[in-house]
């Protein structure tokens, strides 16, 4: 897509700090990092969202990912990474291009990612739960 930042990164548009690249994905350090050595993982081919990715592009994504966070903890002494994919703006997707983010972690670094968690009344979960299985089928 013409007008996006990650299609432009790809097509070398854009300079960018590359980690790993296949035929498939491009993983960069993103310039706008939560803790240094911030680092997406990129579908070459525009996709939206995780759920418009091919099912054999979604494997190849995570696989890279995987590489990408072991590297990355291993590199900045992180004692863990958070995996994230935001999908649609509400969700806090700024480009509107799949991709995943790792972020290293350690136990003291500022960073809260808080959840508000909610309750389900009396026969909503068993509600819900069928919901998601009918559209699953």
């Amino acid at each position: 897509m013409a007008d996006c930042v990650f299609c432009k990164i790809v097509a070398g548009g854009i300079p960018s700090q590359k980690l790993f690249e296949s035929d498939k994905i491009l993983s960069i350090v993103d310039i706008n990092p939560v803790a240094f050595g911030h680092s997406l993982v990129i579908p070459k081919a525009h996709h939206a969202t995780f759920t418009d990715l091919p099912a054999e592009l979604a494997v190849d994504l995570m696989k890279a990912a995987q590489e990408v966070a072991a590297a990355v903890v291993k590199t900045t002494g992180a004692e863990g990474f958070n995996l994230l994919m935001n999908n649609g703006a509400c969700s806090g997707q700024l480009i509107p291009h799949a991709h995943y983010h790792v972020i290293p972690r350690k136990a003291d670094d500022g960073v809260k990612f808080k959840w508000v968690t909610k309750k389900y009344g009396a026969g909503e979960i068993e509600k819900q739960a069928e919901a998601i299985r009918a559209a699953l089928k």
